[in-house]
């Protein structure tokens, strides 16, 4: 059997006398080695880099900011003794650089350092998928999350209502953009109210408009939301706070695809795709009698369910990598990978508030990592550590083991459940009992 060698591209930027007389050696040891200027990286690709630090890049740090937030690699600074003095540059390149040599080079020590980052490089190719693509925002593989992607691109096409249910946090919202962004609508305005947020007072001008004169401080003409979304989407988050006397007039907008701004009279033709979202029991809040069953029926027609984040098994890693790579922008910090500890404090943490909740923590965490990762403590979770241990009955560890155990088969498998079973070996119909017994998917 053949085994053909792993193919290992080498960058180095602004190179030096130094690095050029560094570059024979590597390409004997196996390196596809090119160079290119500052300016030029965007137009390569490589899996490590070897960049020449310089006073300006001190000064002036956005641009190398930019090149390692953007590069899906590792890269080395190389300073010289001048650089090496200079106020910061030890925080500078621990913040953003996998590590550094100064001149003149350690020929066997480059090699050795060059090797483990091509190593860290694969397997943070392997661990992070970019989602640039606004495809991907509905991010995730558990199959809750496949089986939503499938029913919005079923829904997206038709003109019908649509109400997205969910618990707070669990992206509502990202729901009804991805339904304009799939329909024939997405050209046209997306247009959100939330109306709960809005004081009730306020909330008939905001969703119908008013003509100048109308009522006190109407010192002109406002378009409300439902007519700056004409030949889009009007998105309604938090349906059911909506007053019942603005109900009666959603419900004859909905009839009668017109609207009248307050204080005229001229009907103002209206052509929009109506999205309602809601954490509410709207049934209950209908028997309750604070929201109309005819307007419930209206909005009723297609219906999508939010999962919560308790229940994506997988998908935690997925997201707090995403929002790592996100806020890193925000922050000025290099995106930060997780210890094993975080991920298992994140495993174990029930996310109460969703997707919205793990969002805050890892946005916090990158904040208040000190090392190149972040801990449970940087998200605010109890570390593995931190927990003291309870001693329990024996049938109580065999049950956690159980779950534990259907939890990680479900994370690599959940795409294949007789899959999944073997691996535990157990049979289908055991497995499902096993599933329903832990009260899992």
């Amino acid at each position: 059997m053949v085994v053909t060698p792993v193919q290992r591209r080498l960058l180095v930027v602004d190179p030096c006398d130094d690095c050029h007389g560094l570059l024979p050696g590597l390409r004997s040891a196996g390196w596809e080695v090119d160079s290119c200027g500052l300016e030029a990286v965007g137009e390569r690709s490589c899996d490590v880099g070897l960049l020449r630090l310089q006073p300006c890049h001190l000064e002036r740090p956005e641009s190398v900011k930019e090149l390692i937030s953007r590069s899906g690699t590792e890269w080395i600074a190389v300073l010289s003794q001048d650089v090496l003095r200079l106020q910061n540059v030890g925080d500078f390149v621990c913040e953003w650089f996998f590590d550094f040599h100064t001149l003149p080079f350690d020929v066997s020590r480059v090699q050795v350092t060059l090797g483990r980052a091509f190593g860290m490089a694969r397997l943070r190719g392997k661990c992070h998928a970019r989602v640039d693509e606004p495809e991907h925002e509905l991010l995730g593989d558990s199959r809750p999350i496949r089986e939503l992607r499938k029913l919005l691109a079923k829904l997206a096409p038709t003109e019908s209502p649509v109400l997205i249910r969910g618990e707070s946090g669990t992206g509502k919202e990202l729901v009804a953009k991805t339904l304009h962004r799939q329909s024939q609508r997405h050209a046209k305005p997306f247009v959100a109210i939330n109306c709960g947020a809005i004081p009730e007072h306020l909330i008939q001008s905001e969703l119908f408009g008013h003509e100048k004169g109308a009522f006190t401080g109407a010192h002109q003409r406002k378009v409300g939301r439902i007519e700056a979304a004409h030949g889009g989407t009007l998105f309604l988050d938090e349906i059911g706070d909506l007053p019942m006397e603005l109900q009666a007039n959603l419900l004859r907008f909905l009839q009668e695809k017109q609207i009248e701004r307050v204080g005229g009279s001229q009907p103002i033709p209206v052509d929009v795709r109506v999205l309602a979202a809601t954490h509410v029991d709207l049934e209950a809040a209908v028997a309750k009698g604070t929201f109309r069953e005819d307007l419930y029926y209206r909005l009723n027609v297609l219906q999508v369910v939010t999962a919560p984040l308790r229940e994506r098994h997988g998908d935690v890693g997925k997201l707090a990598n995403h929002f790592s790579h996100f806020y890193s922008q925000e922050t000025g910090r290099r995106p930060r990978s997780f210890s094993e500890d975080a991920l298992v404090a994140m495993g174990e943490h029930l996310w109460p508030g969703n997707v919205r909740e793990l969002a805050n923590r890892v946005r916090r965490g990158l904040v208040l990592a000190e090392g190149r990762q972040i801990e449970a403590v940087d998200l605010g979770l109890q570390s593995r550590q931190a927990i003291e241990p309870v001693m329990a009955t024996l049938e109580d560890y065999k049950h956690r083991a159980e779950r534990q155990a259907l939890c990680d088969v479900l994370n690599r498998h959940s795409d294949n459940l007789s899959v999944a079973a073997r691996v535990l070996g157990v049979s289908r119909p055991t497995f499902y009992r096993l599933l329903h017994k832990h009260q899992i998917r």
